[in-house]
């Protein structure tokens, strides 16, 4: 009798059949299990997840004011409004300002709504030395005051950024005034 290369007894066939059995069994087992242990707070999450956003036309007024209160103190500045993603909504530079005004005010914003902290905020938790100073790092980031969230109705809704004044504090008061202006349509 003559066997071929690659037969194999039948007892070494059921041997690896019932290995590949229990094996299946137990990672379908596992799969089961590993959602379960999850707890079901996870199952409670809802599928579709509702925000709020600024219309253009408020986040406009918002750049508006903003740009308003820095002319009425004598400074030319760039404003910038991002959502709560950070993608740019609006952008205003007045005609003196800086060619650099435009990316330092929509880094602000964009590193205010990223971070969730006003830059101002930022400025201290990330000198050298601290836990946050690779923050300073990141591509994009833009740790100097002037980039303030934009909050409503218990929402983030995105964030200003103001670059032009002579220094931080005065970027934030344009944007604080901006801030200001729009309040009332803010608190939904």
């Amino acid at each position: 009798m003559t066997r071929s290369l690659h037969a194999r007894p039948l007892a070494a066939t059921l041997r690896t059949s019932t290995l590949r059995s229990a094996t299946l069994l137990g990672g379908a087992l596992l799969g089961i299990a590993l959602p379960l242990a999850a707890g079901p707070s996870r199952a409670a999450e809802p599928a579709v997840v509702t925000t709020k956003s600024m219309s253009p036309e408020t986040a406009l007024e918002l750049a508006r004011a903003a740009l308003d209160a820095c002319r009425q103190r004598g400074f030319q500045v760039a404003v910038a409004v991002v959502d709560r993603s950070g993608a740019l909504q609006v952008m205003l530079r007045d005609r003196y300002a800086g060619p650099h005004t435009p990316a330092t005010a929509t880094g602000k914003a964009w590193t205010a709504v990223s971070f969730r902290t006003n830059t101002t905020e930022l400025v201290g938790m990330t000198q050298p030395g601290m836990p946050q100073a690779g923050v300073r790092a990141l591509p994009g980031t833009v740790v100097l005051g002037g980039g303030l969230m934009v909050e409503g109705g218990g929402a983030l809704l995105g964030a200003i950024g103001v670059s032009g004044a002579p220094g931080g504090e005065a970027d934030d008061a344009c944007a604080k005034a901006g801030l200001e202006a729009i309040r009332d349509k803010l608190d939904l």
